[in-house]
Order: C-alpha cells, then sequence, then structure tokens
C-alpha cells in the first residue's frame, strides 16, 4: 500500500485530497507547513509528496530545491494557483516530477499520482486517446480530426472534459460523475457549468459526438449515430 505525503495548508484542499486518496487505497499523512514537509519527506516514509507551492514557512519550491540537493529524489506532483509558463518551468526545473493547476478534478490528480508511482517495468501512460476518427493529445491539450486532417485547441476546462470522456468512450457519465471529476472542489451540484461546457465541446468536435441521454448524463460515443437528443 502506497504511502502519501499531501503538503498543503489550505484546510479544504486538504481535506478534499486526504478524503479522496484514502478511498483509493492510499494511506495519507497531512502537513501544513514547507518546514514540516521538508522533514516529513526526508524520512524515507513515503512514495509520494504531493506538494503546494504556496506553503507557509518554507515555499514548496524551496523545500523542493532542499530535497532534490540533498538527492532525496522522492516523487513530487505539484499543486499551483500559479498560471504562468514561467512558475510552471520553474517548478519542474526545482525537480518537481508532475504539476497541476488549482483548480483541478480529484481523477486528474490520481492519474498523475498513479503515473508517478508507476515503477519502471510499468508500459508508460499513453499520449494519446481515441474515439474513432477523433484523437486527444494530452500533450499539446488538442482534439485531432480525422487522423490529423484537422486539429482544435481546447481550453484548460475544455480539455479536462474531453479528457474524462475520452477515457470513458461509449460510456454514460452522470452530470454529477462530471462535475466531480472536473470541477472537482469547484463541485456545485446546482449549477448548469456541465451544460455550458458540453455545448463548447460540441462546437469544436461535432454536435453528434456527445450524446445527452435525459435523466442519465452524457455519452462520448466512438461512431456516433445518425441521430442523438440534444
Amino acid at each position: 500500500m502506497n504511502r502519501v505525503l499531501v503538503a498543503e495548508d489550505e484546510p479544504r484542499i486538504a481535506s478534499f485530497l486526504e478524503s479522496g486518496l484514502n478511498s483509493n487505497g492510499f494511506v495519507v499523512t497531512v502537513v501544513t507547513d514547507g518546514e514540516s514537509a521538508y522533514q516529513y519527506a526526508r524520512t524515507g516514509a513515503f512514495d509520494l509528496m504531493v506538494l503546494d507551492l504556496g506553503l507557509p514557512v518554507t515555499d514548496g519550491l524551496t523545500v523542493l530545491r532542499l530535497l532534490r540537493a540533498e538527492k532525496i529524489d522522492l516523487p513530487v506532483v505539484v499543486l499551483t494557483a500559479r498560471d504562468s509558463v514561467a512558475d510552471t518551468v520553474t517548478g519542474l526545473e526545482s525537480g518537481a516530477d508532475d504539476y497541476i493547476r488549482k483548480p483541478f478534478g480529484f481523477d486528474e490528480l490520481l492519474a498523475r499520482v498513479r503515473l508517478r508511482l508507476r515503477g519502471p517495468g510499468h508500459a508508460p501512460e499513453p499520449t494519446m486517446l481515441r474515439a474513432g476518427d477523433l484523437t486527444l493529445d494530452l500533450r499539446t491539450r488538442k482534439v485531432l480530426i480525422d487522423g490529423g486532417a484537422a486539429e482544435v485547441a481546447l481550453t484548460a476546462r475544455e480539455f479536462a472534459l474531453a479528457e474524462v470522456l475520452f477515457r470513458h468512450v461509449d460510456q454514460v457519465l452522470t452530470r454529477e460523475q462530471l462535475l466531480s471529476q472536473v470541477w472537482g472542489l469547484d463541485f456545485d451540484p446546482g449549477s448548469n457549468v456541465v451544460e455550458v461546457y458540453v455545448r463548447y465541446l460540441r462546437r469544436k468536435i461535432g454536435d453528434s459526438r456527445i450524446e445527452t441521454l435525459r435523466g442519465m448524463g452524457y455519452r462520448l460515443h466512438a461512431h456516433p449515430p445518425p441521430h442523438t437528443t440534444d
């Protein structure tokens, strides 16, 4: 059973991560400041750390640099509210193995945690997800249509929604599942944000690709039927 150190000072996010990781079979320890994160990470008792950059006492980047300077190779998935490319590059150059921008969906974090815990004998995580003649490129966050004859760029939230749908091709996902997996901490059961972003995606990849099933949810078709319920 893998042990995960969560370094996060925002109680709501820390509780969200602890509950989600525990329910997926991880043993979780939560710390709320950078000094504690540094000391715990040095013990060798953990298999991975989820590290917020904006920690008090000692910030996350400093924690990361200190660990790497000591040749501690604990896998680190960074959480950041910083949007700039420069901040992301700085985090990766400081020794992060992966990063996730806030707000995030739990499924995205879980996938990245599992990926970083895989040993060298495991097959690499695919970088392309396919649904018929559509391909979602996880590196560029674009949808390739007709084998790459055309490509469509997605916003960050469109991409997050598309990734969940592409990972469950031809399966019905409820509105609540999409809210939880894509919007995570921003989950508001009364919101119409799912419907809004489904419309955005339809405009980009084709109306018939995503079917609405009244009272059930949504389905991304590998091979769409002639008519779908909008």
